[in-house]
């Protein structure tokens, strides 16, 4: 095995490559995020083991895988009322959630319009995910990537529905009709007549996360300087020392599976006889739980221009549930690439799934969402909710157990009993679709008028 360093065009990254098996391993030196936290705190530990199985097993060796100014914006958790009067599915898709609702979204707005701090009401339905998942999620140190001159917000947080509730009484006014207001074209934001004062002490340290790419060249003359791309993020929440009993977020599911996937699908292209016509990237990428950052960096940084990556499919917390009956990839629909989806989930005998949860805006939540901002064709693959030997509902209630119980806490992790023949079928059912779109002669392209279809032009 030997180690070079690859020269490249002054606007993408120099990268470290090891190449073993004709698979390129690249360490991309550019993800160098900016922390702040109370305590220094292992954020990014990988949910990664090396899968030891001699044998091509897609289940075996996944299973060794363990707008204000000088105020402060007040907002809901989720769009405005949605974003859609009466949840017209004309605006904003009805009740899907799009990325102006989410959380992210709402505090990179406020700071562009000049907002000083801005305060999301959480509330449990239209997050999709309970007030422990925020406090998991944000009472650690948290990750940023180095300032470059985007608008930030120099307070941002999140308050629970009763507490805001009794606030806003507090100051006169009535929440749910502040809400139920909101739900019209004509509402304009109401001054509380409330000020906050808080004092923070925090420390800060920079450091540098890496993503890591791997890339197999492709054999076309042409077609190999264009690629596939699969995605995967390796990080999760650290471990908390000031919080007593089982301190440690696994993640195990989230995202220790997709990581398994990401590592055998590498090693099944490397170990194939045959090799596409454009090259394959696999990505592993850090910090999405600190917002998508390492995607981020890599969508605004990609190893090779935007344009020419031809798609990108991404895992995220595949539960090990059993061999599935139905396959979720919400987002195919989008793109031009739809009918060889359908075509290929027939031939796996899956269903394709419609968003079992679009409420929840699960698209704009996972890495494959950096790259469609840059104009990407991407999207998630993940089993749907039935299940061999079970009904729907079943496959619904593991849905909503892991949701509640499990999703961001420690108890994310490995259970004897977890049968990942879904992680396997999955694979599989990607590496079918990321070996055709490398193959295909036509370039993978967002249908007309979709929101990311402007991006993709705007990269040729």
């Amino acid at each position: 095995m030997c180690a070079h360093r690859l020269s490249r065009n002054p606007h993408y990254p120099s990268v470290i490559v090891s190449e073993s098996d004709g698979l390129r391993i690249a360490q991309i030196e550019y993800a160098i995020p900016q922390s702040f936290g109370i305590d220094t705190l292992n954020t990014f530990d990988a949910n990664l083991h090396r899968a030891i199985s001699k044998t091509y097993d897609f289940a075996a060796a996944i299973k060794t895988i363990s707008d204000v100014k000088e105020s402060a914006a007040h907002h809901r958790g989720g769009q405005p009322a949605r974003n859609q009067p009466n949840d017209d599915p004309k605006l904003f898709h009805g009740k899907a959630l799009t990325y102006y609702g989410r959380w992210t979204y709402k505090y990179e707005q406020a700071a562009r319009k000049g907002a000083v701090g801005a305060i999301l009401i959480h509330k449990t339905d239209m997050a999709s995910y309970g007030w422990e998942v925020v406090r998991n999620s944000n009472s650690g140190e948290k990750s940023y990537l180095k300032l470059d001159g985007t608008p930030k917000l120099k307070a941002a947080a999140w308050i629970q529905l009763d507490v805001a509730g009794n606030l806003v009484k507090a100051a006169g006014l009535d929440l749910d009709k502040m809400m139920s207001d909101a739900r019209s074209r004509d509402f304009k934001p109401v001054p509380l007549g409330v000020r906050l004062t808080a004092h923070i002490t925090s420390k800060i340290r920079p450091f540098e996360s890496n993503n890591v790419i791997a890339m197999l060249p492709g054999t076309d003359s042409k077609l190999k300087e264009e690629g596939v791309m699969y995605t995967a993020h390796y990080d999760h929440l650290g471990i908390r020392p000031d919080m007593p009993g089982d301190n440690i977020y696994n993640g195990a599911m989230d995202n220790g599976t997709g990581c398994g996937i990401l590592l055998e699908l590498a090693r099944a292209y490397a170990q194939s006889a045959a090799r596409p016509r454009r090259s394959i990237y696999f990505a592993s990428v850090t910090a999405e739980e600190q917002g998508l950052l390492g995607s981020e960096y890599l969508g605004k940084h990609p190893p090779i221009p935007a344009n020419k990556i031809q798609l990108d499919l991404n895992y995220d917390d595949v539960k090990p549930l059993g061999s599935p009956e139905e396959v979720q990839v919400a987002g195919a629909e989008r793109t031009s690439f739809y009918p060889v989806v359908q075509s290929l989930a027939t031939e796996f005998r899956f269903t394709i799934r419609p968003d079992a949860r679009p409420e929840a805006g699960h698209f704009y939540r996972s890495d494959h969402f950096s790259m469609a901002r840059v104009g990407i064709p991407a999207f998630s693959i993940n089993e749907g909710m039935k299940f061999k030997h079970h009904d729907e509902a079943w496959g619904l209630a593991q849905d909503a157990d892991y949701t509640k119980n499990h999703y961001h806490q420690p108890s994310d992790e490995y259970h004897p009993g977890m049968d990942y023949t879904s992680d396997a079928a999955m694979a599989r059912f990607g590496f079918a679709l990321g070996w055709e779109a490398a193959n295909q002669s036509s370039q993978v392209t967002w249908k007309k008028g979709d929101e990311f279809e402007k991006a993709r032009l705007g990269s040729q």
